[in-house]
């Protein structure tokens, strides 16, 4: 994952293949350690402690604890025989990779082990107190550069893990999203439908034997299919983010839906106790699909001639209840759908819950809303 910004490379350097930096490095480091040795004419042994104190950086990411326990060493016994270079160049470049790289244990072995190595070569070769100075300021810089970079890197994993889990948010965000948009579509489709077929089926056996009444099924199937076509463009709006969360149809909307299964034949009534309380948008809606889908199925499928549906209004909590007097869904279509699926989704989201009976006297289903929103 690419993060903008915080994880571009700092330096050329940084993003170079680590091979090339480290062979770069290595040769430099050799170059300031050896020439001198070279250049006063010093004996082979000390040549080779010079090249000991310097080509193993080449291998300082792979194991800088060990690179450290060669390159200390082999400086400290340059200092004692007075063949030590301007700086402590392989010291300085362990100590930095250690900061930047290796875990807390071996830091804090490193830093130990690195202090008592400046203070050997400094006092046996009896250096002068400016020395401690010089030598403690570089080994410093060296381990807080490291320290830096270590900080750097840790700051970029946190920058990737939080725009992983940014990411991952927004997905589920997006998939719950698509959910709930599923079970609108269906919850009007489904309702708007079935009432439009039961009223179809049944407006012209009305034709001839009650006029009146059948102009009304024909006007309830108008209506419904208004209705439907208005609660499909706010969804539709929704998926171009237009949609205004105050045009989702709630509590108030429940009458019109008991008026409209009483035009699909059925006798249909509605009744609400206790004092209503202000809902949480998303308490409402649900409180309104549990309803219109529990309709839905009784014209469907349930083959009831009555139907209730009744609000109970308490300081924490509004139950929703729908029962009708039909086969109990005894085809099983019921079950078989989303319907109850996408009910129990609503109010389980909502922090609620939903229950269902079956029984010989009808099919009831009953729904506990939170009046505040349950996180």
């Amino acid at each position: 994952m690419k993060i903008r910004g915080d994880a571009r490379p700092a330096t050329l350097f940084a993003a170079m293949p680590t091979l090339v930096v480290d062979t770069a490095l290595t040769v430099a480091v050799t170059a300031a350690t050896t020439l001198p040795v070279v250049f006063e004419g010093r004996s082979w042994w000390v040549l080779l402690l010079a090249a000991s104190a310097s080509v193993p950086v080449l291998w300082r990411r792979r194991a800088p604890l060990v690179v450290f326990s060669v390159v200390g060493p082999a400086l400290i016994w340059l200092a004692c025989v007075g063949a030590m270079p301007a700086l402590p160049y392989g010291t300085i470049v362990c100590a930095y990779t250690i900061a930047a790289y290796s875990p807390p244990a071996r830091r804090a072995v490193a830093a130990v082990s690195g202090i008592i190595g400046i203070l050997i070569s400094l006092i046996v070769p009896n250096e002068s107190p400016d020395a401690y100075g010089y030598a403690a300021m570089s080994f410093l810089t060296a381990w807080t550069l490291g320290t830096g970079v270590r900080a750097r890197h840790a700051h970029i994993v946190l920058l990737q893990e939080r725009a992983l889990r940014l990411e991952e948010e927004q997905s589920a965000a997006v998939a719950n999203e698509r959910v709930r948009i599923a079970r609108d579509m269906h919850d009007i489709v489904t309702h708007a439908v079935g009432l439009m077929i039961v009223q179809a089926e049944t407006g012209p056996l009305l034709t001839h034997t009650d006029p009146d009444r059948a102009a009304a099924v024909f006007a309830g199937i108008a209506d419904t299919g208004r209705d439907a076509v208005r609660q499909l463009r706010g969804s539709l709006e929704t998926l171009r983010g237009d949609a205004d969360p105050r045009h989702q149809p709630g509590i108030a909307a429940i009458a019109d839906l008991v008026e409209l299964t009483k035009r699909a034949g059925l006798t249909a009534t509605y009744r609400a106790y206790g004092t209503p309380r202000t809902l949480p948008g998303e308490v409402e809606v649900a409180a309104y699909r549990v309803v219109q889908e529990a309709l839905t199925n009784t014209v469907k499928h349930a083959h009831a001639s009555d139907v209730q549906v009744v609000l109970c209004w308490s300081d924490q909590w509004l139950t929703v209840q729908v029962r009708d007097d039909g086969t109990g869904d005894a085809s099983g279509a019921y079950s078989a759908g989303y319907g109850l699926r996408g009910m129990r989704e609503r109010v389980s989201a909502c922090g609620g819950l939903l229950h269902d009976v079956r029984s010989d006297c009808g099919f009831t289903v009953f729904a506990e809303l939170p009046i505040a929103r349950v996180s």
